[in-house]
């Protein structure tokens, strides 16, 4: 079987990709210039390109050539991994750089939370950090007996999840729901990016073995960072359910 050149093409373009010579926001050469130099037509060069696309490496624009883009880490929403252990596991360093924790009236959280408006809770501000990178803000909040624990120990070097979890309130529950909003003045700060930058935000409620919420937070990330992901089995006959099982 005649070996296939444009796997040739995808492989020399990933490996200037990998090595840095071609870095995010630089031009690929041309479907032109690509032909060219490996004495081919554009067909192959298409499919190289189709196949970087599909790995997230470049993105095509019509009328213009491929452009490398920053590779996106994923992460599943319909699990709970702490983000720490996540990154990890990918291959990135995590960072956090906590900005608040304070005990305050839980106000307009306290149907998330099943507490009264006048009751206290803690809530935690969190930058978090990939290999460096502003990646997410934590709005993270939580009842009062749970969050106390947080004025313990240093924010910026545990994961509070799995603090949490030692500390004998794992999440045994968990609810998400993903949407889109505009970064406010204080989200832009610390993402280092303008007000008003579509980010992606994961809001999380979080309950214990009892069922009782003791978490209700948001995670707001830089859609250029990270994509979340989540697979399905199964669709009811009518068409109306889809049960996500991992990603």
């Amino acid at each position: 079987m005649p070996h296939a050149v444009y796997i040739d093409i995808a492989d020399d373009l990933r490996e200037r990709i990998a090595s840095g010579l071609l870095r995010p926001g630089d031009d690929v050469p041309t479907e032109a210039e690509l032909a060219e130099r490996w004495q081919t037509s554009r067909g192959p060069v298409r499919n190289a390109l189709a196949a970087l696309r599909a790995e997230g490496l470049v993105e095509t624009t019509r009328g213009r050539p491929a452009r490398v883009v920053s590779k996106k880490v994923t992460q599943a929403v319909d699990m709970s991994v702490p983000f720490t252990r996540w990154a990890r596991d990918l291959g990135v360093e995590p960072g956090a750089h906590t900005q608040q924790v304070s005990l305050r009236r839980a106000a307009e959280l306290a149907d998330s939370l099943g507490v009264s408006p006048d009751e206290q809770i803690v809530s935690v501000l969190r930058l978090r950090m990939l290999d460096g990178r502003p990646a997410m803000v934590e709005h993270l909040n939580y009842t009062e007996q749970v969050g106390r624990l947080l004025f313990q120990v240093d924010t910026d070097a545990v994961s509070i999840t799995e603090y949490l979890t030692e500390h004998g309130h794992p999440i045994v529950g968990l609810q998400h729901e993903i949407d889109a909003m505009a970064a406010d003045e204080q989200d832009a700060r610390l993402l280092r990016v303008p007000v008003a930058t579509p980010l992606l935000r994961l809001s999380r409620v979080s309950r214990d073995a009892d069922g009782r919420v003791f978490e209700a937070s948001q995670d707001r990330y830089l859609g250029d960072v990270v994509r979340f992901t989540v697979a399905g089995s199964g669709i009811s006959a009518d068409g109306q359910y889809l049960r996500a099982v991992g990603g």
